[in-house]
């Protein structure tokens, strides 16, 4: 148990003289983050806590090593067919880069075809892409919408983020019941009509019929 605590002397040391921190493994710093925290990271409830951390975080940042223009290039299809098509209601899950807090949701992403369409299932996993990495809900909106006009040069994009933030809820001023919309238009969805019929389709109730 002794290793822990010499891992931690260490790292302190190394932070003081500036010889930087590359040589230590994730799971040391986690450990020195608990020592910090002013508790005892080798107690039997959190010995193993940095080894779960670690995979935990690769886990919630996986969106990193993905390319989001590779996932949809084999999902692309021609077709002659220029009316609205929504994908509404995706659930999403990021942590803010801020306070590497998670905040959550539902995205909403519509798009006008202009011979091209994307398979539908890839647009979820695009959301999913930009959510595992760390975010603000704004910068996600818009790098969802961008990453579909760039695949297929649609007439337009319209994505729309309803989020809510626990670094609102859990600190800070502490609101439960606040939440956080965004939204993200390209091309056609600039115009009030397009606009206003993508926001009504939105706000429409599932049928439950499906």
């Amino acid at each position: 148990m002794a290793q822990p605590i010499a891992v931690t002397k260490s790292i302190r040391r190394a932070v003081e003289s500036d010889a930087g921190l590359s040589g230590f493994s994730t799971q040391e710093m986690y450990r020195e983050i608990l020592s910090r925290l002013g508790e005892d990271p080798s107690r039997d409830g959190l010995a193993a806590t940095p080894v779960r951390v670690e995979k935990s975080m690769a886990f919630l940042t996986k969106g990193y090593t993905e390319d989001p223009a590779k996932i949809l290039r084999g999902a692309l299809f021609d077709v002659d067919y220029d009316e609205m098509v929504i994908v509404k209601d995706v659930e999403m899950f990021s942590l803010c880069e801020h306070h590497l807090l998670p905040f959550f949701g539902k995205v909403h992403v519509a798009y006008i075809p202009k011979g091209k369409v994307i398979g539908l299932s890839k647009i979820p996993r695009i959301v999913e892409v930009f959510a595992r990495r760390l975010q603000v809900q704004e910068r996600l909106t818009r790098q969802i919408a961008d990453t579909i006009h760039d695949a297929i040069e649609p007439q337009g994009v319209g994505v729309v983020i309803e989020a809510r933030h626990l670094c609102m809820m859990m600190r800070g001023i502490e609101k439960q019941h606040s939440s956080t919309v965004t939204s993200a238009m390209v091309g056609c969805f600039q115009q009030k009509e397009t606009r206003a019929e993508f926001l009504s389709l939105v706000r429409q109730p599932n049928s439950g019929a499906l």
